[in-house]
């Protein structure tokens, strides 16, 4: 046999094995992908089961009997015209659904901006407008962990399903609180504060809903955007308020002026609310509603402190997380159910102890312990939840430590 010969019967036995290679690869990733659809299908048709059931027993009562009727209760009194933040006319609508009488009147404690997202609400029964919102809760949920997946590379493990079992999201889901659109736009901003900038301003809006628990965040975010030139995020946040704020008082034009009468009214200061600040005030001087504010001022200190010696190397992923975590901390009242929006730096520790080959033991620990108080009925208005904050900060310290200063690790978003 000639050279030649030789030469051409090896390429084409390397053309053979090549193309064999390829369509066991294509094979392969064609039964992967079918593995996938098959496994989603499946978990989709449990979770419907699951929704359905769930659905056929709500009643209008079992909506008045969660923190959801307070959204409910706004919206109605909203698009009727009247006051959604009078306690009295809040009360008789909350009875009038199924509300025990004797039962605490929850009046909805966020700003007017809002008012947009729960107007809609008081089209409709408590029922309907509950499943609505659950709905609607669980998808915002459901895109947060799958873009704290993306934000940290689509890894192969399955440690972001963790936050199936995290006290405070359990808690929003069944309380019906606004935290799941705390986590969402926290989520949004650092998905996109580098690439998209304006939808991360934008998304900053769902933080708006409860501003008392960003006031530090806030004041790193205004020192960040003066010191980085990032206008683009302060055009989007800004426009982005201001459009809700118009439907706002499009919908209820003395919104405002009631909203901040009720909020003098000071209400929420006389709750013994599981917080840090809270439990100091009445450890100190009860009366002295000022005193729960002091940690948040030492806060707001630390935080632009901790950002002008690092605004350099500023990486939102890293050193925001740590601000969010202290800031929840401080925070002047909160409850279980606004940790939801501390699930990234949750997970972001998780990743950086798998990858640095640090135990998970302390955040089984501390997360076991919540869903077992939650499960197990504590109240969450008792102080036997104000351990968490200061547990998620110990967490993430822990599995971080040395690795933040050490690189400045990016989260920004990939490529879909």
């Amino acid at each position: 046999m000639s050279s030649e010969q030789t030469n051409t019967s090896s390429t084409e036995g390397v053309k053979l094995a090549g193309a064999t290679s390829s369509t066991a690869d294509e094979q392969s990733g064609k039964s992967s992908v079918g593995r996938k659809v098959a496994a989603g299908a499946i978990l989709l048709a449990g979770v419907g089961y699951v929704l359905t059931l769930f659905v056929m027993g709500l009643s209008d009562r079992n909506a008045a009997e969660r923190d959801f009727i307070s959204y409910w209760a706004a919206g109605s009194l909203a698009v009727q015209g009247g006051n959604p933040y009078d306690p009295e006319a809040v009360r008789q609508l909350e009875v009038n659904a199924g509300r025990d009488r004797n039962a605490m009147v929850l009046v909805m404690r966020n700003p007017p901006v809002a008012l947009p997202l729960v107007a809609p609400l008081g089209l409709v029964s408590p029922k309907v407008a509950l499943i609505a919102w659950l709905i609607l809760l669980i998808g915002s949920f459901g895109a947060s962990i799958w873009l704290v997946w993306l934000m940290h590379g689509k890894p192969g493990s399955s440690y972001h399903l963790i936050a199936i079992g995290f006290a405070p999201a359990l808690a929003c889901l069944m309380a019906g609180q606004f935290g799941m659109f705390l986590l969402l736009g926290v989520v949004l901003f650092l998905y996109s504060e580098q690439r998209r900038p304006m939808l991360a301003g934008a998304a900053l809006l769902l933080c708006t809903f409860k501003p008392h628990l960003f006031v530090p965040v806030g004041v790193v975010l205004a020192l960040w955007i003066v010191t980085a030139r990032k206008w683009r995020v302060a055009v989007g946040c800004v426009g982005a308020v201001t459009a809700a704020l118009g439907i706002a008082l499009a919908i209820d034009p003395q919104a405002v002026n009631q909203y901040l009468s009720f909020m003098r009214a000071g209400e929420a200061a006389s709750e013994r609310i599981p917080a840090l600040s809270v439990a100091l005030r009445f450890a100190i001087s009860p009366h002295s509603t000022w005193i729960q504010f002091v940690p948040l001022i030492l806060a707001c200190a630390w935080a632009g402190w901790y950002f002008w010696t690092r605004r350099e190397q500023w990486n939102w992923g890293d050193h925001g997380m740590i601000v969010l975590l202290v800031a929840a901390m401080c925070a002047p009242y909160g409850f279980l159910t606004d940790e939801c929006m501390l699930l990234p730096a949750l997970l972001a520790g998780v990743y950086t102890a798998v990858e640095r080959k640090r135990s998970l033991v302390p955040i089984a620990f501390f997360a076991g312990a919540a869903l077992l108080e939650l499960l197990a009925g504590v109240e969450m208005k008792t102080p036997y939840f104000m351990w968490t904050t200061p547990a998620w900060l110990v967490w993430y310290l822990y599995a971080t430590r040395g690795s933040i200063e050490a690189e400045s690790r990016s989260i920004s978003a990939p490529a879909l």
